[in-house]
């Protein structure tokens, strides 16, 4: 028998040793500074502060009336006010920007504020909502795809969904409608009274403007402090001149070329962008999406705190992207609103101005989801690859209308071409 020592052990090295057990998270903080670009500056911006806009004495679903209890309220239409349809009292919510102090402070704005009703939608938030009826016990559903109230089939309680559940149906802000439906029936008419020479056969037998319907849009309303910087080139004429004669005459010009660089820093109050992906889809061969726009713009100013009891009788949608998804919109929306800043500085150049770079960076932002009003009547043209989709929109609050209508292309061509002849045979005879 030996008494040497025995030699140690071999250090363990094979699988489920200590040694290829990774290191615990935060054992080795990451230098954001060694990361790559878009990744530091996510990881580097502060997490968004939050605005809460709930109601709380409204989370029960129902909107009493403040004088009697009733629960049967609507809207006065044409104005911002709602009416108790029991005792025809009559009072207005509070303006969400008097409420939460939203107009104020965009100089001073930093990182990305978000109100609780345009937080990020839960990929699994369910649609519907049901209440239990305090009057009768019933259970009241409210499937939030396609309305907002409804009404217990029991005892007539009337419920709204006001909580901000987080699928994308309950906003900060509504704006209420103030142009009524037979209003906005008899814009829609006159415009496309004035487009009936060239309008399609099948779409003048099929119109009917009655079938017009108010419905609420979904925004975020968004104040911003930004700066941008613009660099390129701009040209001034030095001289201009011709050369040759007859049909090889050209004419030339001189001009000097300058570097031209413009900083500018600007804020932006109640900006609108479209929070619906269907909706801000322009997709010019199969919808009309775009005519919205035309209608802009909406005095936001005067939105009202949320409350169900606006969209009794009217349709809605839902909000489906988030401030996230919206933020490269945004950037592209200031860029263009500091291409305007700068316009005016440039003036000088009068052989023109070519941009050849440009940033901008948003030093504060802050959201507000918002119901915005909009009559829309549509029409379907069929076609190859699902025809196109019509829209005539009339804003809620202003009258202002725009729309497409379907033409006949070859009613259009004929009118071109007379007309082409004409002033063709006015110029010959003048000659």
């Amino acid at each position: 028998m030996s008494n040497a020592t025995p030699p140690p052990p071999p250090p363990y090295t094979g699988p489920g040793s200590p040694h290829d057990v990774p290191p615990a998270p935060g054992s080795f903080p990451i230098d954001p500074e060694t990361l790559p670009k878009p990744i530091r500056d996510e990881l580097l911006a502060p997490d968004p502060v939050a605005i809460d806009t709930a109601s709380a004495e409204l989370k029960d679903g129902q909107n009493h009336c403040p004088k009697c209890g009733a629960t049967d309220i609507k809207q006065r239409p044409g104005t911002d006010q709602l009416i108790c349809l029991y005792c025809r009292n009559e009072w207005t919510a509070a303006r969400v920007e008097e409420a939460f102090g939203l107009g104020e402070g965009i100089d001073d704005l930093e990182g990305t504020v978000v109100a609780s009703g345009a937080g990020d939608i839960s990929a699994d938030a369910s649609s519907l909502m049901t209440f239990k009826c305090t009057g009768c016990g019933a259970e009241v559903t409210v499937n939030t795809e396609n309305a907002m109230t409804a009404r217990c089939h029991w005892c007539r309680h009337v419920f709204g969904v006001n909580e901000q559940i987080a699928n994308g149906a309950v906003p900060d802000a509504v704006l209420p409608f103030h142009i009524k439906k037979d209003d906005a029936v008899a814009r829609i008419r006159q415009f496309v009274d004035k487009r009936q020479m060239f309008a399609l056969k099948a779409f003048k037998e099929q119109f009917t403007p009655e079938n017009v319907v108010g419905v609420y849009m979904p925004y975020m309303i968004v104040d911003s402090k930004a700066s941008a910087d613009i660099v390129g080139e701009g040209e001034i004429e030095t001289r201009c001149y011709t050369k040759g004669s007859g049909d090889k005459k050209k004419t030339y010009y001189d001009a000097d070329i300058y570097q031209i660089e413009r900083h500018v820093d600007f804020t932006v109050d109640d900006l609108p962008m479209e929070s619906s992906a269907n909706r801000s889809d322009f997709n010019t061969r199969a919808n009309t999406n775009n005519i919205i726009n035309t209608i802009l713009p909406f005095d936001t100013k005067n939105a009202i705190k949320w409350n169900a009891s606006y969209l009794s009788g009217f349709s809605s949608e839902k909000r489906d992207l988030d401030v996230a998804q919206l933020m490269p919109r945004l950037e592209d929306q200031l860029l263009s609103i500091a291409r305007s800043q700068v316009h005016s500085s440039v003036n000088a150049y009068d052989r023109g101005v070519r941009w050849e770079e440009e940033g901008v960076e948003i030093h504060g932002s802050r959201w507000v989801a918002m119901y915005l009003p909009v009559w829309l009547y549509s029409y379907h043209q069929p076609g190859s690859n699902g025809g196109m989709l019509h829209y005539i929109a009339v804003n809620g609050r202003t009258g202002e209308t725009m729309g497409s209508v379907p033409i006949q292309q070859w009613k259009l061509l004929l009118a071109a071409l007379t007309v082409g002849t004409i002033l063709e045979f006015i110029a010959l005879w003048i000659l």
